[in-house]
């Protein structure tokens, strides 16, 4: 009797990750097609597709019509869209002075400094706006 061994999944937002690199790579919009060679044609373009869709209705992309199909754009830069998700998580919180507080407890001395840096800026600044660095 053989064994199989089990089909190997790739980490949650590993697909996700590598077709936003692509597009952030780019000079401009993308067709699913040239994400796909992007990407080094290691994935169906179907795939690439579904993909590109997800992130799409995620808000993390948007779409203009190109042809019969349609070309991509990243909305957010790397930084940007760890921000939104990490907003996206506190929004899912009833308590969110809990949940701020754990995070805050789990930062790094150096994270925790630059968090406090960036804080004093913002009220500097004026109460309430955009931290350095976020996008308006």
């Amino acid at each position: 009797m053989s064994e199989t061994s089990p089909v190997q999944r790739r980490p949650a937002g590993e697909l996700e990750a590598g077709v936003l690199a692509a597009l952030w790579a780019a000079e401009g919009p993308l067709s699913p097609a040239e994400v796909q060679g992007a990407l080094g044609g290691r994935l169906a373009r179907t795939t690439v597709t579904t993909i590109l869709t997800r992130l799409h209705d995620k808000g993390a992309v948007s779409r203009t019509r190109a042809g019969r199909g349609f070309a991509y754009s990243p909305i957010h830069d790397s930084a940007g869209l760890t921000a939104r998700r990490m907003r996206s998580e506190l929004d899912k919180q009833d308590d969110r002075g809990t949940a701020l507080a754990r995070f805050v407890s789990e930062l790094t001395t150096e994270d925790e400094q630059l968090l406090r840096s960036l804080l004093d800026d913002a009220e500097a600044d004026g109460a309430g706006g955009p931290l350095p660095g976020a996008a308006p």
